[in-house]
């Protein structure tokens, strides 16, 4: 078993179903026990916890019988002289496994490893499920627990974000910090964490204001200045230059050191500083990738004049690193630079997010980034990647790219530099220079002094200077002398001179040194060198065992064997080869034994995808998409295969995949795999793959609304059945809406879902009460099912419930009903918990564009709460009409500011989505705002520039349209224009109806009669 009080307390089988524990003692006695897992705990500290210091007189009776309730329910409790102790391992505890976790990613942070600590850190936090002790809080013995884990997390989310700035991150930390310090406005590590990361964007102004409120809040709250390290932060601000360059997105983490290329290096960098485009071009082995990484992640500060001459500064901003060489079709060099930017998509449902190109995803997502974009590996896909990169530089103005390529891209303004091999001459040439270095990462003590030089460099003169090469020629001296090296390459060159004469001197150079190194592997290791290369992205352990054949134990012996013989790099867990090796291993491997390692390989990734899918529901759901994150590359070449060879196994991994694909916004890159297949399939799903069948249609209708009828008819046909996936149910809700029940629900993933579609039909049919009790269950199903996204999307429902304004209007049509245990909160405070809790899962999910919707529903709710017209105006005719008698009670106020703040964070993740109607919900809401303050014209530019972004037929483009459309009459209202403001409302009636929203109507209804009322 399993167990949880890092949230609701939790226990669950082997097999993740949830176990009842009992009523409220209960459980705080098994929480009290969880906390000191494998410890007794005295009888007095166990009584008094559960019921208080004044125990009552049989509460040691009292507390026998609860722990023999307790123990028929789960077993596993032993008595003895020291008092109680629950027998189970500390592991199978989410707080144990939290605080190991954290100890490490601690030491791991203080070691330097900064990668590793991130990754120990995230995956601690992920282990919270909400509030610890959520349930049994009211217990004695809870709050003070609480409190301490409590501090626990906030300290865990420090050491993450020191760990992330460490990293380059910081232009999410920048949008993620303020959360942290609005909700802990006396923790000064945050604050000088928020100054640093704003500082790494370019704000270096703002990072001073931060300061400044630090300064205040202190004083105020506490009477205190700044402490030294806060305050060190800001001297270092102040004496600091511009912001220097931040993000590194994808860029490899380089294992060796960067020798011989400096004046190829501060050349690249000023061709950078003064060009958009640069392209680094040369033979295959020459050092392109390693010099364009060291390039972008060194970018100095300096650049080129700016516009009317002079010198300036600019910032790069963000570096993004995207490698071409897996791509063997152009058409999907897009979707490449979509996944590398980290732009999402709406998901699998053409009802919400319908199609859209992926280049004008990545303008949208790129237009007001300073971005430099590296591409990597250009010469398979040149033609496509000069048309993309056209395309972006043309409407991108803040966008750079740096190509590497074996040939030019040959577009106006492209600017080349010949990337020559390692010098061989002069004073310690660079190759001669290189040779050592790696030569003594392999045998130690290793130098090159007069007794060898010579023979060392007619080495490198041999291998023609080209770094690869070089590289492995070093390796082998971990098995040979430098005199063995040399005469096995001449015997090797004698030989292969002999062959194809016609070949580029330096890329036959490079092929026969591969080769070499190929001739002395064993069998073994040849076998395995060669299976690899069906891997795309790099193989863990296990994979390449059972992909490649041997044993667990063998593939050990023989991949460190391939990583001393640098034919196979290792880091992080994984193994992968480089991309002219990966090239002459793959032709080693024959037709037929290609074919079969290759089934071997979807058949390994099909059980994984299966394996991870009902994990994707449940507690360890952030682990398991951490999983299929780190196989994506072998997760769509095995899709792709399948998709020619085995459709049936396509179909069944398309479909494991499609509630990852959902949560990740992924579906873009599966939709041509899902119309291949639907092209060989036909128009029925084989025997007994109804569900699979279904979810490939969904795929396929994303970009083709041709689908959208049969798919509807499709899932019509599953209503009544037991689903092997659920994520059908959400299918279904979303194109057909809301089931009329009857259907027999499997698991309690699907009744929770079952839930939350009551409560949104009750929505729409503008019955609030039963809405908020069908959102309070669905909460409560999906805490039990461990499901963030369930969990934060039932809170983000209850929230909108939970107004206390929406509360007074329904107390006149509520007939007396007591509402309060309807939603369990009844005020503005209590929506704001619910989102906040709602906006910590999405980040921890990684869920931006659920993330940017919060946001901005968070700030309506600032915006609503205030006992001022809403940002729809629901105040009606009394409202806002003559905006100008509210501005001197509304331009300053400090909510309105604060609803600014949110909104504009929401607008900068919404940038990173590049999903056009994700932004124009952000701009909707800063147009509300400036509306709100009587800054008319530019209320009325914002809400053009977001009807611009939503013009999709989708619903959540349209539901986002009918909330501009409202705008826009409300300040055609204060602007005396009655036959604009009739248009705009009748328009969003209009949608209102389409879309079965019964409020939203009645609200533009309202609008239209006061337009008559007052005669205009």
């Amino acid at each position: 078993m399993r167990f949880g009080v890092l949230g609701a307390l939790g226990v669950w089988s082997a097999d993740g179903e949830a176990i009842a524990v009992g009523g409220p003692r209960l459980r705080a006695l098994l929480a009290m026990l969880l906390l000191h897992a494998g410890r007794p705990v005295d009888v007095r500290l166990l009584a008094e916890g559960l019921y208080g210091p004044e125990a009552p007189g049989d509460a040691a009776h009292a507390l026998q019988s609860q722990v023999s309730r307790l123990r028929r329910r789960l077993g596993g409790i032993e008595f003895g002289a020291a008092g109680y102790r629950l027998v189970v391992d500390p592991g199978d505890i989410d707080v144990h496994r939290f605080e190991r976790l954290a100890g490490s990613g601690r030491q791991a942070l203080a070691l330097g490893d900064h990668g590793g600590a991130a990754r120990l850190l995230g995956e601690a936090l992920d282990l919270w499920r909400g509030p610890a002790l959520a349930d049994v809080i009211d217990a004695p013995f809870a709050g003070e627990q609480a409190a301490r884990l409590e501090e626990a997390r906030v300290a865990v989310l420090e050491d993450l974000a020191e760990a992330r700035l460490a990293g380059g991150e910081h232009r999410d930390l920048a949008a993620e910090l303020p959360q942290i310090v609005a909700a802990h406005p006396l923790r000064e590590r945050p604050r000088g964490q928020l100054m640093r990361a704003l500082y790494g964007s370019g704000r270096k102004a703002e990072a001073l204001q931060v300061f400044e409120d630090a300064r205040r809040t202190l004083a105020e709250e506490l009477g205190v200045d700044p402490s030294p390290e806060l305050g060190g932060v800001h001297l270092a601000l102040l004496r600091a230059g511009p912001s220097p360059v931040g993000v590194r997105g994808g860029v490899p983490a380089q294992l060796t050191s960067f020798v011989g290329r400096d004046g190829d290096l501060e050349r690249v960098r000023a061709l950078l500083a003064e060009h958009r485009l640069v392209t680094l071009t040369g033979p295959g082995g020459v050092g392109k990738t390693r010099l364009a990484i060291e390039a972008a992640t060194q970018a100095p500060a300096e650049a080129a004049g700016q516009e009317g001459g002079g010198s300036g500064r600019r910032e790069w901003g963000e570096v993004r690193f995207v490698d071409l060489a897996p791509l063997a079709d152009g058409a999907a060099v897009p979707q490449a630079l979509i996944n590398a930017l980290g732009l999402r998509e709406a998901g699998l449902v053409p009802a919400l997010s319908g199609p859209l190109d992926p280049v004008e995803r990545l303008v949208a997502g790129l237009a007001e980034r300073r971005v430099l974009l590296v591409l990597d590996n250009c010469e398979r896909v040149v033609t496509e990647v000069a048309a993309l990169v056209r395309r972006l530089l043309a409407a991108c103005p803040d966008l750079r790219i740096l190509v590497t390529s074996r040939e030019r891209l040959g577009l106006t303004g492209e600017t080349l530099h010949p990337v020559p091999p390692l010098s061989l001459d002069g004073g310690g040439p660079a190759a001669v220079r290189l040779f050592a270095d790696r030569a003594a990462a392999v045998r130690p003590g290793f130098v090159v002094d007069d007794a060898n030089a010579e023979t060392v460099l007619r080495v490198c003169r041999a291998l023609d200077g080209l770094p690869l090469a070089i590289e492995l020629a070093a390796a082998r001296l971990r098995s040979l002398t430098l005199e063995e090296v040399e005469a096995r390459l001449d015997d090797r060159f004698r030989l292969l001179s002999r062959g194809d004469r016609s070949a580029a001197p330096r890329h036959r150079t490079l092929r026969s040194v591969v080769e070499w190194s190929w001739d002395l592997l064993s069998r073994p290791e040849q076998e395995l060198a060669a299976r690899l290369t069906v891997f795309s992205g790099g193989a863990a352990l296990q994979a390449a065992a059972r992909v490649c054949g041997p044993s667990e134990g063998e593939a050990v012996e023989l991949l460190a064997d391939l990583v001393d013989k640098s034919l196979v790099e290792a880091g992080a867990g994984r193994y992968r080869m480089l991309e002219t090796v990966h090239e002459f291993c793959a032709e080693r491997l024959d037709g037929g034994e290609r074919e079969q390692v290759r089934a071997a390989h979807a058949a390994y990734f099909l059980d994984l995808a299966q394996t991870a899918e009902p994990h994707l529901r449940g507690p360890d759901q952030v682990e398991w998409l951490a999983r299929l994150d780190a196989e994506r590359g072998n997760l769509h070449a095995a899709l792709h295969w399948a998709a020619a060879a085995d459709p049936v196994l396509a179909l069944r991994l398309l479909a494991a995949l499609s509630w990852q694909g959902q949560l990740r916004g992924l579906p873009g890159e599966r939709i041509a795999v899902a119309a291949r297949l639907l092209g060989t399939i036909g128009d029925e799903p084989p025997a007994g793959l109804d569900e699979e069948y279904v979810l490939c249609l969904a795929h396929a209708a994303v970009a083709d609304n041709t689908h959208d009828r049969r798919l509807r008819d499709h899932l019509e046909r599953l209503a009544d059945r037991r689903l092997r996936y659920p994520f059908l149910r959400v299918l279904r809700f979303m194109m057909n809406g809301p089931s009329g029940g009857g259907e027999v629900l499997a698991d309690p993933w699907s009744r929770a879902f079952a839930l939350l579609e009551s409560g949104v039909a009750s929505l729409l049919d503008g019955e609030r009460a039963a809405a908020g009790r069908a959102f309070r269950a669905a909460l409560e199903g999906f805490r039990a099912t461990g499901d963030r996204w369930g969990i934060l999307t039932a809170l983000e429902q209850l929230a909108g419930v939970a107004d206390e304004r929406d509360l007074e209007r329904l107390a006149g049509v509520a007939d007396g009903m007591d509402l309060g245990p309807v939603i369990g909160v009844a005020d503005e405070t209590g929506a704001a918990a619910l989102l906040a809790e709602a906006i910590d899962l999405a980040g921890r999910l990684g869920a931006v564009e659920d993330l940017t919707r919060l946001l901005v529903s968070n700030a309506d709710r600032l915006v609503n709460a205030n006992g001022l017209p809403d940002a729809d105006g629901v105040a009606g005719a009394d409202g806002l009409a003559d905006v100008s008698r509210d501005v001197s009670r509304v331009a300053d106020v400090g909510w309105l500011i604060a609803a600014r703040a949110e909104y504009e964070r929401a607008a900068e993740f919404a940038r990173r989505t590049g999903t056009p109607e994700t932004q124009a919900g952000a701009l909707r809401g800063l147009a509300d705002v400036a509306r709100l303050r009587g800054e008319l014209p530019v209320a009325r530019e914002l809400y053009e520039r977001a009807l611009r972004g939503c013009g999709r037929a989708s619903m959540g483009a349209a539901l986002t349209r009918r909330r501009i459309l409202i705008g826009l009459g409300r300040i055609a209202e204060a602007e005396r224009d009655t036959d604009e403001a009739r248009a705009h409302y009748r328009q969003a009636r209009a949608i209102a109806h389409e879309y079965g929203d019964r409020p939203a109507a009645s609200e533009a209804t309202e609008f239209l009669a006061a337009l008559e009322v007052d005669g205009r």
